[in-house]
């Protein structure tokens, strides 16, 4: 049985309208990239990024979810398993800010009642073209009891405080268990050399010629769940999901 290179793994979701950067604010976390090229997420998509916490090694599993309305059944079925979820709003579009309220009903209906949530109002670079004051984002953050940061994927302005701090909050209710041997890292390809470096990147991009039948058909969790390494239920690795 190949060794498992991380101790814990944490599947994070991120949600909010289509074009606040939600995109752009993942590849800058995971890639330390930005492209100034907009491209609707079709579905869903996620990467995956390794960090160091408190002596832990932590894979979080990222999920960027599509903002469009069409996509919404398809996205919500994403919320239950997620351990921490990130709200996205963009500070030049008030339409943006004034969905989190449903945003945050998303939340309450679809994902556990224990679930970590942030929110960022993301392109605070743009200063000279801010509708939203960052006062708002802090009231209905502190409204709501959840952390509250002002981000810029384009800047790499508080990209990585955000993902490291949720993740933190994420490991601070997590709780301490001894090693597993059920516990596998299938990354490794099963005892054949897998990635070494710190930090893997996977991306799982539907085509555009795709039809709408099978892009459903392959982001749906069905399909998903036969592929992609996690469980469901908390998001944590176990010989009986291979």
């Amino acid at each position: 049985m190949a060794k498992k290179t991380y101790d814990l793994l944490f599947k994070l979701l991120l949600i909010g309208d289509s074009g606040v950067g939600k995109t752009c604010v993942l590849f800058r976390f995971s890639d330390d990239a930005f492209n100034t090229t907009f491209i609707s997420t079709i579905g869903i998509d996620f990467k995956i990024k390794t960090v160091e916490l408190q002596g832990k090694k932590i894979k979080l599993q990222i999920w960027d979810t599509a903002g469009q309305e069409r996509f919404h059944t398809i996205t919500t079925s994403y919320y239950r398993g997620a351990m921490g979820i990130m709200l996205v709003y963009d500070i030049t579009n008030a339409k943006s800010f004034e969905n989190i309220s449903k945003w945050l009903r998303n939340i309450d209906e679809h994902a556990n009642e224990d679930v970590e949530r942030m929110l960022l109002g993301n392109k605070c670079d743009m200063e000279d073209k801010r509708v939203v004051p960052k006062a708002k984002g802090e009231q209905i953050a502190r409204e709501h009891g959840i952390r509250f940061f002002e981000t810029s994927a384009k800047a790499n302005i508080s990209i990585e405080k955000a993902f490291l701090t949720l993740a933190e909050d994420i490991l601070r209710k997590t709780p301490v268990k001894e090693p597993n041997s059920e516990n596998v890292d299938i990354s490794t390809g099963g005892g054949v050399t897998g990635w070494k470096t710190k930090c893997s990147s996977i991306s799982l991009s539907l085509s555009l010629s795709l039809s709408l039948s099978l892009s459903l058909s392959f982001t749906h969790p069905s399909f998903l769940s036969n592929t992609l390494p996690f469980c469901p239920s908390h998001g944590i690795l176990h010989k009986t999901h291979l």
